[in-house]
Protein backbone atom coordinates (compact mmCIF):
# COMPACT_ATOMS: atom_id res chain seq x y z
CA UNK A 1 0.00 0.00 0.00
CA UNK A 2 1.06 3.55 -0.69
CA UNK A 3 0.38 6.62 1.42
CA UNK A 4 -1.88 7.78 -1.40
CA UNK A 5 -4.14 4.78 -0.68
CA UNK A 6 -5.16 6.20 2.70
CA UNK A 7 -8.02 8.67 2.88
CA UNK A 8 -9.39 10.89 4.17
CA UNK A 9 -6.27 12.72 5.31
CA UNK A 10 -7.22 15.53 7.69
CA UNK A 11 -4.51 18.09 8.50
CA UNK A 12 -5.10 20.33 11.49
CA UNK A 13 -2.89 23.32 12.26
CA UNK A 14 -3.34 26.79 13.65
CA UNK A 15 -0.91 28.14 11.03
CA UNK A 16 -2.43 29.17 7.69
CA UNK A 17 0.92 28.56 5.97
CA UNK A 18 1.18 25.02 7.33
CA UNK A 19 -2.42 24.31 6.31
CA UNK A 20 -1.57 25.45 2.77
CA UNK A 21 1.49 23.17 2.79
CA UNK A 22 -0.72 20.28 3.91
CA UNK A 23 -2.90 20.78 0.82
CA UNK A 24 0.19 20.78 -1.40
CA UNK A 25 1.36 17.57 0.26
CA UNK A 26 -1.95 15.82 -0.41
CA UNK A 27 -4.26 16.42 2.55
CA UNK A 28 -7.91 15.98 1.64
CA UNK A 29 -9.26 18.35 4.27
CA UNK A 30 -7.51 21.10 6.21
CA UNK A 31 -8.77 22.33 9.54
CA UNK A 32 -8.01 25.28 11.77
CA UNK A 33 -8.47 23.50 15.13
CA UNK A 34 -9.35 26.83 16.72
CA UNK A 35 -12.49 26.90 14.58
CA UNK A 36 -13.39 23.29 13.66
CA UNK A 37 -12.76 19.96 15.38
CA UNK A 38 -10.44 17.73 13.34
CA UNK A 39 -12.19 14.71 14.89
CA UNK A 40 -15.61 15.87 13.71
CA UNK A 41 -14.14 16.59 10.27
CA UNK A 42 -12.67 13.08 10.08
CA UNK A 43 -15.91 11.46 11.22
CA UNK A 44 -17.94 13.38 8.64
CA UNK A 45 -15.51 12.50 5.84
CA UNK A 46 -14.84 8.87 6.84
CA UNK A 47 -18.33 7.67 7.74
CA UNK A 48 -19.60 5.30 5.04
CA UNK A 49 -23.21 5.45 3.81
CA UNK A 50 -25.54 3.42 6.00
CA UNK A 51 -23.21 3.51 9.00
CA UNK A 52 -24.81 2.70 12.36
CA UNK A 53 -22.47 3.24 15.29
CA UNK A 54 -24.74 1.43 17.72
CA UNK A 55 -23.13 -1.32 19.76
CA UNK A 56 -25.28 -4.16 18.37
CA UNK A 57 -25.10 -3.00 14.77
CA UNK A 58 -21.31 -3.06 14.99
CA UNK A 59 -21.12 -6.24 17.08
CA UNK A 60 -23.29 -8.27 14.70
CA UNK A 61 -21.97 -6.73 11.48
CA UNK A 62 -25.27 -5.08 10.60
CA UNK A 63 -23.56 -1.87 9.55
CA UNK A 64 -20.47 -0.84 7.61
CA UNK A 65 -17.49 -0.12 9.83
CA UNK A 66 -15.55 3.11 10.05
CA UNK A 67 -12.13 2.91 8.43
CA UNK A 68 -9.22 2.74 10.88
CA UNK A 69 -7.93 6.12 12.03
CA UNK A 70 -4.30 7.06 12.60
CA UNK A 71 -3.65 10.30 14.46
CA UNK A 72 -0.21 11.88 14.57
CA UNK A 73 0.47 14.12 17.56
CA UNK A 74 3.20 16.47 16.33
CA UNK A 75 2.84 19.33 18.82
CA UNK A 76 4.63 18.24 21.99
CA UNK A 77 2.61 20.47 24.32
CA UNK A 78 1.16 19.26 27.64
CA UNK A 79 -2.51 18.39 27.37
CA UNK A 80 -2.55 17.53 23.67
CA UNK A 81 -2.42 13.76 24.23
CA UNK A 82 -5.49 13.99 26.48
CA UNK A 83 -7.27 16.09 23.84
CA UNK A 84 -6.50 13.40 21.27
CA UNK A 85 -7.71 10.62 23.58
CA UNK A 86 -10.93 12.57 24.12
CA UNK A 87 -11.53 13.20 20.41
CA UNK A 88 -10.16 10.04 18.77
CA UNK A 89 -12.58 7.48 17.39
CA UNK A 90 -12.61 4.03 18.97
CA UNK A 91 -9.83 1.75 17.77
CA UNK A 92 -7.61 4.58 16.50
CA UNK A 93 -3.84 4.46 16.56
CA UNK A 94 -2.26 7.56 18.11
CA UNK A 95 1.36 8.09 17.10
CA UNK A 96 3.11 10.58 19.38
CA UNK A 97 5.85 12.32 17.42
CA UNK A 98 5.83 15.69 19.20
CA UNK A 99 8.51 15.88 21.86
CA UNK A 100 7.00 17.28 25.04
CA UNK A 101 9.80 18.44 27.33
CA UNK A 102 7.52 18.94 30.33
CA UNK A 103 5.54 16.68 32.61
CA UNK A 104 2.22 15.77 31.05
CA UNK A 105 -0.79 13.87 32.32
CA UNK A 106 -3.58 11.98 30.63
CA UNK A 107 -6.33 9.65 31.75
CA UNK A 108 -5.61 6.12 30.47
CA UNK A 109 -9.15 4.93 31.27
CA UNK A 110 -10.60 6.79 28.28
CA UNK A 111 -7.97 5.32 25.96
CA UNK A 112 -8.76 1.86 27.35
CA UNK A 113 -12.51 2.27 26.84
CA UNK A 114 -11.91 3.32 23.23
CA UNK A 115 -9.23 0.61 22.76
CA UNK A 116 -6.76 3.15 21.44
CA UNK A 117 -3.29 2.13 20.38
CA UNK A 118 -0.89 4.74 21.82
CA UNK A 119 2.58 4.62 20.27
CA UNK A 120 5.51 6.87 21.15
CA UNK A 121 8.25 7.21 18.53
CA UNK A 122 11.62 8.91 18.35
CA UNK A 123 14.37 8.32 15.90
CA UNK A 124 14.37 6.13 12.87
CA UNK A 125 16.00 2.87 11.92
CA UNK A 126 18.55 2.56 9.15
CA UNK A 127 15.95 0.70 7.11
CA UNK A 128 13.46 3.56 7.49
CA UNK A 129 16.08 6.11 6.37
CA UNK A 130 16.97 3.91 3.38
CA UNK A 131 13.31 3.48 2.39
CA UNK A 132 12.65 7.22 2.75
CA UNK A 133 15.69 8.16 0.67
CA UNK A 134 14.64 5.61 -1.96
CA UNK A 135 11.13 7.11 -2.14
CA UNK A 136 12.62 10.60 -2.53
CA UNK A 137 15.21 9.56 -5.12
CA UNK A 138 12.64 7.68 -7.21
CA UNK A 139 10.16 10.57 -7.11
CA UNK A 140 7.45 8.66 -5.22
CA UNK A 141 7.35 11.42 -2.60
CA UNK A 142 7.76 15.06 -3.58
CA UNK A 143 8.92 17.13 -0.62
CA UNK A 144 9.76 20.30 -2.53
CA UNK A 145 6.74 22.20 -1.12
CA UNK A 146 8.14 21.64 2.38
CA UNK A 147 11.56 23.11 1.57
CA UNK A 148 11.12 26.79 2.28
CA UNK A 149 14.73 27.88 2.54
CA UNK A 150 18.41 27.13 1.99
CA UNK A 151 21.29 28.35 4.14
CA UNK A 152 25.03 28.09 4.21
CA UNK A 153 27.18 27.72 7.31
CA UNK A 154 26.70 31.34 8.32
CA UNK A 155 22.90 31.08 8.18
CA UNK A 156 22.34 28.09 10.48
CA UNK A 157 21.74 30.08 13.68
CA UNK A 158 19.28 32.43 11.96
CA UNK A 159 17.49 29.50 10.32
CA UNK A 160 16.73 27.97 13.72
CA UNK A 161 15.32 31.30 14.89
CA UNK A 162 13.16 31.54 11.76
CA UNK A 163 11.98 27.93 12.07
CA UNK A 164 10.31 28.87 15.36
CA UNK A 165 7.73 30.77 13.29
CA UNK A 166 5.41 28.43 11.39
CA UNK A 167 4.55 31.25 9.00
CA UNK A 168 8.21 31.65 7.99
CA UNK A 169 9.56 28.17 7.27
CA UNK A 170 8.74 24.47 7.23
CA UNK A 171 12.11 22.89 6.37
CA UNK A 172 15.42 24.62 5.71
CA UNK A 173 18.15 22.81 3.81
CA UNK A 174 21.69 23.27 5.11
CA UNK A 175 24.18 23.65 2.23
CA UNK A 176 27.67 23.89 3.72
CA UNK A 177 29.22 24.78 0.34
CA UNK A 178 27.20 27.99 -0.09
Amino acid sequence: MKISDFHPIIAADFSPKRRALAVEMGADIIVDPGEVSPYTSWHQAATPPGYDGGRYAQLFGLSPKLPPAVIFECVGVPGVIQQIIDGAPAGARVVVVGVCMQTDQFEPFFGIVKQLNLQFVLGYTGEEFAASLSHLAEGRIDVTPLITGHVGLGGVKGAFVELASPEQHAKVIFEPWS
